[in-house]
């Protein structure tokens, strides 16, 4: 269940920063801080309303998310895409065990390696559709 709460909390710090950065025009520096800011508030002065693994990993997964929100809308223009980047943020920073330990940076180069994968994935999906629709032209005309 833990998982789960910290799954939801990675989609829902991507979505909610890169919304409030572009189309509240907030700047994605203004809206990582603030957002960032009423989550670790929240926690901060509610730490028994959840679990204390829950109260001290929340605000730190939405701090990492909330840098994927930060992309340009020119890079990204899809909020399923920054979506699936909070998740894998998530899964990472669930699993990442002491591998991260020591670097100064840590959240920015989960935060770094989720959004490029699933920047990839979504390049890789698209080429494999034009493929696709591209036999499927060829087989018509045949």
């Amino acid at each position: 269940m833990n998982n789960l709460i910290i799954i939801l909390t990675g989609i829902i710090g991507s979505t909610f920063t890169f919304y409030v950065n572009h189309q509240l025009k907030q700047g994605p520096v203004r809206a990582s801080a603030l957002l960032s800011l009423l989550v670790g508030l929240f926690f901060f002065s509610f730490p028994d309303l959840l679990n204390t693994s829950l109260t001290k990993n929340i605000p730190i997964v939405f701090i990492g998310t909330s840098f994927i929100g930060m992309i340009s809308s020119e890079a990204q223009k899809h909020y399923g895409q920054l979506a699936i980047a909070g998740l894998l943020f998530s899964i990472i920073y669930t699993n990442k065990n002491n591998l991260f330990e020591g670097f100064g940076g840590a959240l920015g180069a989960m935060a770094f390696i989720a959004l490029l994968a699933s920047l990839t994935f979504s390049f890789t999906f698209s080429k494999v559709i034009q493929k696709v629709k591209v036999y499927q032209r060829f087989r018509r005309k045949m």
